[in-house]
């Protein structure tokens, strides 16, 4: 459960209950439910150990070029890192993938596990790693102070932002600093010379992102850690300079699928853009919360300027998710797709930046590699290629579904001790038989829950609302809350 924002307060399951409770006995219920792996094959660690001891690195020396990488704190499989200069005329943009490629053997046990895990998960009691640890928490994680391989995309930008020439290689490079999302900032924030290039260019970008019609969906998200032992429901809205660091990775996604559009070859992310049908009823829902969205106002600006902080534009933002649905990826070898367009970024678009995390990341990486150098694409990548959409479709639902379990779960347990008292409530969506409602706790202190829960309220009151609602009934192995209007 990560990179999930909306505040800095926490929320805690009392240690007990963690160790020894329902709650836990819960989590790995739902581990057991979706068939989660609790570690690797001999053969895969084996092999892990063998190439690890023998790959050897790139040729080509960048370990003078002082990258950073930014990541949420205490991470150790490190995908990218960056380093950016200012030109005559713009910005050098480097931008330092992890070469998973080196560590993986085509068709040996290592790639073979690695295509039935997908990607790896995130859940409360674990991160189970789509990678064997010594590969993607050591060798291969861009970790500071050693020296790591790495796929190193270079972008010359020019003072408007805009991409003029891409190259790609693979290189030595050694990381000089690991910053948390929050020490980037406060670095940023306090004049530093290479935060300050990142804010530079991440602005840049995000104007480049408006000019043709990109959109994000700033939707508040939970993100479930531990602390001291205990379960924390953490809410927050995310840092500039995460949106900064983000805008590196669209950048180099969509270079990546233009490479390949050019090539004939490779892999997109894609998502359809929203039919006339979806966009109307959304307009008449966020036109009832009084908040219209004007008629010449791109999507993308709309969203942008929705305030998540007033019931209206929180009910706004939960009916968007219905404008970003969809996304899937599509696999071509020879005949160019139909639809190219990942609708959100508004522009191809292909995964790249997260090879240690995401299994497509790695095939795309060969992909664009080979088609810069004039190479031909091995013949172990075009093989897989049709098989992956599949692969991280399926391994999507089981991430999707592994996050909502979890989290109503921990949402069950904390809140099962106040069945019976009542809460203020926003409405963000209705059905036909229930609303859901984001349940804001009180200011006293005398509900354990800091941020927000959903749940389902029985009842029909309008989106943007706010109510007032009973507490009926928690239950951590059915993972449900129930709110009555009180």
């Amino acid at each position: 459960m990560r990179e999930t924002r909306l505040d800095d307060e926490k929320v805690i399951v009392p240690r007990a209950r963690q160790r020894d409770g329902e709650l836990a006995a819960r989590l790995q219920e739902i581990r057991a439910e979706l068939e989660l792996p609790e570690s690797f094959p001999a053969a895969v660690e084996s092999e892990a150990r063998e190439v690890v001891a023998s790959a050897p690195l790139p040729d080509v020396d960048l370990t003078d070029v002082a990258f950073v990488t930014i990541d949420p704190p205490g991470a150790t499989d490190l995908d990218q890192a960056l380093h950016i200069e200012r030109t005559e005329d713009g910005y050098l943009v480097q931008y330092a993938i992890a070469d998973v490629p080196a560590f993986v053997p085509p068709g040996g046990a290592i790639d073979t596990e690695a295509r039935e895990r997908g990607q790896t998960l995130y859940a409360p009691d674990g991160r189970i790693p789509l990678h064997p640890p010594v590969i993607s928490e050591g060798a291969a994680s861009l970790l500071p102070g050693v020296v790591r391989g790495a796929y190193v995309w270079t972008f010359v930008l020019d003072d408007g932002g805009e991409v003029s020439v891409t190259t790609l290689q693979r290189a030595r490079v050694r990381s000089t600093a690991q910053l948390s999302y929050d020490e980037a900032q406060q670095l940023a924030d306090a004049g530093d010379e290479a935060m300050g290039l990142l804010r530079a260019v991440g602005m840049l970008r995000l104007e480049v992102e408006r000019a043709r019609g990109g959109a994000s969906l700033n939707r508040p998200d939970e993100e479930i850690e531990v602390v001291d032992g205990r379960y924390v429901l953490t809410q927050r809205a995310p840092l500039p300079v995460e949106q900064w660091n983000a805008q590196l990775s669209l950048m180099t996604g969509m270079a990546a699928a233009d490479i390949m559009l050019d090539g004939g070859v490779g892999i997109l992310r894609t998502m359809p853009a929203p039919d006339p049908e979806t966009i109307e009823r959304f307009r008449r829902q966020v036109a009832a919360l009084g908040c219209p969205w004007p008629d010449d106002l791109a999507y993308g600006e709309f969203l942008r300027a929705l305030d998540t902080a007033s019931p209206a534009g929180l009910a706004a933002v939960h009916a968007a998710a219905a404008l970003f649905r969809g996304a899937g990826y599509d696999a071509f070898d020879g005949e160019r797709p139909a639809a190219t367009v990942q609708a959100a970024v508004a522009a191809p678009y292909a995964h790249t930046t997260a090879p240690l995390r995401r299994l497509v990341d790695r095939f795309v990486l060969v992909t664009c590699e080979a088609l810069l150098a004039g190479e031909p694409v091995p013949d172990w990548v075009r093989e897989a290629l049709p098989t992956l959409p599949k692969i991280m479709g399926r391994t999507s639902g089981v991430a999707s579904r592994l996050e909502r379990e979890s989290v109503a779960a921990i949402e069950a347990a904390l809140l099962e001790a106040h069945v019976g008292a009542e809460f203020d409530a926003v409405v963000i969506a209705a059905k036909e038989s229930s609303v859901t409602v984001q349940v804001v706790p009180p200011d006293d202190g005398s509900l354990d829950v800091a941020g927000i829960v959903t749940a389902s309220v029985e009842a029909i009151p309008a989106p943007g609302a706010t109510v007032r609602v009973r507490l009926v009934a928690a239950s951590i192995s059915g993972g449900s809350v129930t709110f009555a209007l009180a």
